[in-house]
């Protein structure tokens, strides 16, 4: 649904808030008040973003969150009033591109919406340089194949999906060896090196994963 933003607010008199304000901005929306209709819905239609609210009844905004990130990576931006520390990371780290903490004016949704979108619509365009194919742990660059193994393939595809987001060892591990086995911190170093190593073969002047001293690794858009 092209230029669909699907409300997802149990509060009816916030949706009518965000609805009304977005059909001024031009865009189209949907509301759902239930989270256990979410993911459902958001698999037969493939809306443009989600406002996604955190306390919902039948199934929570976060669950509702991961859920969704198994399957697409629509623009999701969360909107709660629980402030601590640990929701809005939790909320960010469960696939989460935005988040907005009640109360808020409208004209800062229709802003985040905005912004959201366009860093989207970035990542759609630069893609034409780097793609990556997850059912078949194909990836090109510049119209050439990477010889990459699906960890190094894992890998890249983590840190793609979110362009500048710095990942640490620790959670790049978490994500590529869920079997919760025992590995060396140093073993994503090992990957890093040789996925360099492979992307510099066919395109040696394209700078794509970089270091952040002390802390980890994150994808730049060549």
């Amino acid at each position: 649904m092209e230029n669909t933003i699907l409300i997802v607010e149990d509060e009816q008199r916030l949706a009518d808030l965000h609805r009304d304000y977005l059909h001024q901005a031009g865009y189209a929306t949907e509301c759902i008040s239930d989270g256990t209709e979410v993911v459902h819905w958001v698999k037969t239609n493939a809306p443009t973003l989600i406002l996604l609210d955190l306390m919902l009844p039948g199934k929570d905004g976060l669950e509702i969150c991961k859920d969704i990130r198994s399957f697409s990576n629509v623009p999701i931006i969360m909107v709660t009033a629980r402030v601590e520390e640990i929701d809005r990371l939790l909320g960010l780290e469960l696939g989460a591109d935005d988040y907005i903490c009640k109360p808020f004016s409208p004209r800062e949704v229709i802003a985040r919406v905005k912004a959201v979108l366009r860093r989207s619509s970035d990542t759609i365009e630069h893609n034409q340089v780097l793609n990556l194919d997850a059912e078949r742990y194909i990836a090109t660059l510049m119209g050439q194949k990477l010889d990459l193994t699906a960890v190094e393939f894992q890998l890249l595809k983590i840190l793609v999906d979110k362009p500048g987001r710095i990942y640490t060892r620790d959670q790049l591990m978490d994500r590529i060896y869920t079997d919760q086995r025992i590995v060396c911190d140093r073993t994503i170093d090992s990957h890093i090196k040789k996925l360099r190593k492979k992307i510099a073969s066919v395109a040696p002047d394209k700078k794509i994963i970089s270091s952040v001293y002390g802390v980890g690794y994150k994808y730049e858009h060549p």
